[in-house]
């Protein structure tokens, strides 16, 4: 990460959300709660998706009272569950007349190799497959309210990183240095790092991003007028960016697709 980061002054703009519906997962920490935090501030209606219920009111009321509003609610959302995300899109669908922004932020990192309920490995699960299912299940509630916006978090990661599409779950090994070394915010993520990356990480950290410098380019998503016509780009330090030579790989996005597809059992019209 280029050093002038450590300088780097939030994204300033006054535009306002009022009247729009934001829904965004991991809110209970890290990027996720700044998002929260700041769109909030500028009238939003949060919805804050969390796994964690004891956290998630812990973040909802430092959300209220750093934003003052009281338009800020918590849902029970666990990405790692296919019926959990079902259940909660049924609620979404069911109780919300709009939703006007979907943020994509809750993931998991170089955690304990370990199947979920529905028989994935737990990375590949809850950062692409579970919401590829929860974007699938919101899609119809989210074309009703256009303008609207869809935003997917990643990383600088993705340009270290491989992907084997005939062995999605990791099952012939599980490759997670590079994940660990290449992501540059500090946040919540790093929680299951072993004791020497753990040492690494921290002596890195002074160069690192915190959770509110992480968050600048979400917001800005989220909000800059200029993008609300725009689809499919990749943005960093709230701007247009280059991505990796494997990401733009038309060929390999389709067989992803149609192997989430199969996977979880959907089909997008």
């Amino acid at each position: 990460m280029p050093f002038a980061n450590l300088f780097r002054r939030p994204w300033s703009s006054q535009a306002r959300l009022e009247d729009k519906t934001v829904l965004i997962t991991g809110a209970n920490t890290g990027i996720g709660k700044e998002t929260a935090l700041d769109l909030a501030k500028r009238g939003a209606r949060i919805i804050m998706a969390c796994r964690d219920m004891e956290k998630a009111e812990g973040a909802l009321k430092e959300v209220i009272q750093g934003s003052g509003s009281q338009n800020v609610v918590i849902k029970k959302l666990d990405l790692s569950d296919t019926k959990s995300i079902r259940e909660f899109a049924e609620t979404i669908n069911k109780e919300e007349p709009k939703l006007n922004i979907l943020i994509n932020n809750a993931g998991v990192m170089v955690c304990p190799y370990g199947k979920t309920a529905d028989g994935f490995e737990m990375q590949i699960d809850v950062n692409h497959m579970g919401h590829f299912l929860l974007t699938h299940l919101l899609i119809d509630l989210i074309k009703r309210s256009t303008p609207a916006r869809i935003i997917n978090v990643s990383s600088l990661a993705h340009f270290w990183g491989t992907m084997n599409l005939d062995d999605i779950n990791s099952e012939k090994g599980l490759c997670l240095s590079t994940t660990s070394e290449a992501y540059t915010v500090d946040t919540d993520l790093w929680r299951h790092l072993n004791a020497p990356q753990a040492a690494i990480m921290k002596m890195i950290s002074p160069f690192t991003k915190t959770s509110v410098q992480g968050a600048q380019t979400t917001i800005y998503c989220a909000v800059a007028p200029e993008l609300e016509t725009e689809s499919g780009g990749y943005y960093r330090d709230c701007a247009p960016a280059n991505y990796s030579r494997s990401a733009s790989d038309d060929g390999t996005a389709q067989k992803l697709w149609e192997l989430s597809c199969r996977m979880l059992s959907v089909s997008w019209d």
